[in-house]
C-alpha cells in the first residue's frame, strides 16, 4: 500500500484503497468513458470526508494537487463519476438519520438511494416523486438534477431539498439555508471559506446582474452554474441551488434534508400507437392537458426490438413498421382522467390504438413498460452508448426534429430511435456503436456533435435534462459564450480555489482527454 492510502487510512474509521482491483471496479460509471483512479475513499462518516479534504486541500496549496470526484451509485453517463486521481465513494453514507411524519420531512446521508429512501416513507405512506432511476443516490441526484420522467408534474429533485449539509474543498462544513441581507453581512464577516464564498458570491451576482437574468430567462440546459440565477431572491441569498447540476464541483454533499409529499394510492395507465407524429403529438397535447404523472413516447422501433427478444407486444405494435408509442400515467382523479382519454378515442384515426388499464390488460402494458429495458440491453451487435441522451426539445419543433432525424440518420448511418418524456420535454437518443472498433471514438464525437447542432437548431439544450459532465463537455464548452462561462469560472474559483474538485468535468473537461479515454471494450453496467 502506498504511503497516501496508508496516511489516510491513520485518518479515517473508513477505508482508503489503492490496491489495482479495487481501482478498476472504480475505473467505469454508465458513460462511454473509462478513467481509472490512484485511489478509492469509503468514508464511514462526514468527519472521515473532512479529514479526507483537508489533507487534498493542504497538499494543492504546497502544489501537489490530487483530484478528488464524488461518487454515488456510478450511474452517470457523461464520465462525472470519473476521475485519474481519488474517488470519495458515498455508498456507505446510506442511512436515514431522522424523521418528522407531522411536516413530511426527513434527514439523509447522501448516499442513500431513492429507492431506499421512498422504501422507508412509504410506512408512513409518503414518496418523494422522482422518476429517474431508483438506485441512484439522493447525493447523486442533486449532483445532475436530472429531468426525471415525474418532472413535469411535479418537478424534480430540487423541488423536495429544503436544506443541504456539504463539506467544502478544504474540509469546512457548510449548512445552506435562506439567509436574509443581514445574515448575509454577518457571514461575509467570518474568516472562514465560507465567510469567503458569501462575501464573494455577492460581490459576482451584483456585478453580473444583468447576465444572470439573462441566463435566468432564457438558459434551458444545465451546463455550467446556471442555477446561480436562483441563489439571490431579494435581499436574500441562499446557496443551496448552486449545488444542483454542480456535479461535485463545488463541494461534496453529506446530507440533505427533504420534504416528501402523500403517497397517490391508485395508478391507471394508457398506452396508444400511432403511425404518423403528428397525430401521436395532438394526442400527446391533449393528454398533457390532464396533468398525467407520466407521459412518454417511443418510436415504434423500440417495441419491435423487444418483439424480437421475445415480448409479447404485437396486440400494441399491430402490424406497423414505423410509427410512435404514447404512454400515460394517471395518479390523481382517474375516473375522471379515464374517461377523457376514452373520449378522445372517437377523433383517433382507425389505425390507432388506445389500451386503457384493466383487468385484462395489466399484464400486456406491464410488458410493455419492461421494453425499453431490453431496448437498452440488446447489445449483441454493439451497445447503446449514452452520448445524446437528456436534452431538452420544445413541444412545438419536435415534428421538425424528428424530420432532422431521418437526415441525420442517412449522414451518419445510424438507427436513431427517439423516446423520452413529452410532459418533461425531456428525450434521449441511443443508437448502437462497436466500442472496440478503432473508429469508435470518431463516430461518437461525430455523432454527437452532429445531435448537439440540431437540437439546438430546434430550439432545444443538449444538457436540458442532465449536466454537461466530460462527454457533453465536448460540445458546450465550445458554444457557450465567453461572458457567460467568465461567470460560471468565477464561481467556481470562488468554491474551489485550488481546482480540486472533479476538475476535469464541466467547464474543466479536456476534450483531447475525454476522447483519449472512450471504453474499448463492453460496459459491465447493465441498464435496468
Amino acid at each position: 500500500m502506498g504511503k497516501v492510502a496508508k496516511y489516510l487510512n491513520q485518518l479515517t474509521i473508513g477505508n482508503v484503497f489503492d490496491s489495482p482491483d479495487v481501482l478498476e471496479a472504480y475505473a467505469n460509471d454508465c458513460s462511454a468513458l473509462k478513467v481509472k483512479p490512484k485511489l478509492v475513499a469509503l468514508p464511514e462518516s462526514t468527519e472521515d470526508i473532512r479529514k479526507i479534504m483537508r489533507f487534498c486541500y493542504q497538499l494543492a496549496g504546497k502544489g501537489i494537487k490530487i483530484p478528488v470526484t464524488v461518487r454515488g451509485s456510478g450511474l452517470d453517463e457523461m464520465g462525472a463519476d470519473l476521475t485519474n486521481g481519488l474517488v470519495i465513494s458515498t455508498e456507505k453514507l446510506d442511512r436515514l438519520l431522522e424523521s418528522d411524519k407531522r411536516e413530511r420531512l426527513v434527514r439523509v446521508q447522501a448516499g442513500i438511494t431513492l429507492k431506499e429512501l421512498n422504501t422507508a416513507l412509504s410506512i408512513h405512506a409518503l414518496t418523494i416523486p422522482i422518476g429517474g432511476h431508483e438506485n441512484e443516490t439522493i447525493g447523486g441526484l442533486i449532483s445532475n438534477c436530472p429531468s426525471d420522467s415525474y418532472s413535469g408534474k411535479y418537478g424534480g429533485i430540487m423541488n423536495y431539498v429544503e436544506r443541504i449539509e456539504v463539506v467544502l474543498p478544504n474540509g469546512d462544513v457548510l449548512q445552506t439555508n435562506r439567509v436574509n441581507g443581514r445574515g448575509v453581512s454577518r457571514k461575509s464577516k467570518e474568516r472562514n471559506l465560507e465567510g469567503t464564498v458569501y462575501k464573494k458570491l455577492v460581490e459576482v451576482l451584483k456585478a453580473n446582474e444583468g447576465l444572470i437574468k439573462e441566463i435566468y430567462k432564457t438558459n434551458t440546459g444545465s451546463a455550467g452554474y446556471p442555477t446561480v440565477a436562483q441563489a439571490r431572491r431579494g435581499s436574500t441569498l441562499d446557496l443551496a441551488p448552486l449545488f444542483f447540476g454542480a456535479q461535485g464541483t463545488l463541494g461534496i454533499i453529506t446530507e440533505v434534508i427533504l420534504r416528501a409529499v402523500p403517497i397517490k394510492a391508485q395508478i391507471k395507465r394508457v398506452v396508444a400507437t400511432f403511425e404518423d407524429f403528428d397525430v401521436a403529438q395532438k394526442f400527446l397535447d391533449m393528454v398533457n392537458a390532464m396533468k398525467p404523472k407520466e407521459l412518454n413516447v417511443y418510436d415504434i422501433k423500440i417495441t419491435k426490438i423487444a418483439e424480437e427478444s421475445g415480448k409479447r407486444l404485437s396486440e400494441i405494435t399491430r402490424k406497423m413498421d414505423k410509427g410512435y408509442v404514447v404512454f400515460a400515467k394517471f395518479d390523481s382523479r382517474n375516473g375522471s382522467c379515464l374517461r377523457k382519454v376514452q373520449s378522445i378515442r372517437k377523433v383517433l384515426p382507425k389505425s390507432s390504438q388506445l389500451i386503457v388499464e384493466s383487468p385484462k390488460t395489466e399484464a400486456k402494458i406491464n410488458e410493455f413498460e419492461n421494453s425499453l429495458i431490453i431496448f437498452l440491453n440488446s447489445t449483441r451487435t454493439g451497445e447503446r452508448v449514452p452520448l445524446v441522451t437528456d436534452f431538452y426539445l420544445p413541444a412545438g419543433n419536435l415534428t421538425k426534429f424528428v424530420e432532422d432525424l431521418k437526415i441525420l440518420e442517412k449522414s451518419l448511418k445510424l438507427d436513431l430511435a427517439l423516446y423520452g418524456s413529452y410532459s418533461a420535454s425531456n428525450y434521449h437518443l441511443r443508437p448502437k456503436f462497436k466500442v472496440e472498433d478503432p473508429e469508435f471514438s470518431r463516430k461518437a464525437v461525430s455523432f454527437l456533435r452532429a445531435g448537439a447542432y440540431i437540437i439546438k437548431h430546434e430550439g432545444g439544450s443538449i444538457t436540458g435534462g442532465s449536466p454537461e459532465g466530460r462527454v457533453k463537455a465536448i460540445v458546450t464548452n465550445e458554444s457557450m459564450s465567453e461572458s457567460e462561462k467568465g461567470l460560471y469560472s468565477t464561481v467556481k474559483q470562488i468554491f474551489d480555489r485550488y481546482d480540486i474538485m472533479n476538475p476535469a468535468v464541466k467547464l474543466g473537461a479536456d476534450s483531447r482527454f475525454t476522447i483519449t479515454h472512450f471504453r474499448t471494450t463492453g460496459s459491465s453496467k447493465v441498464v435496468i
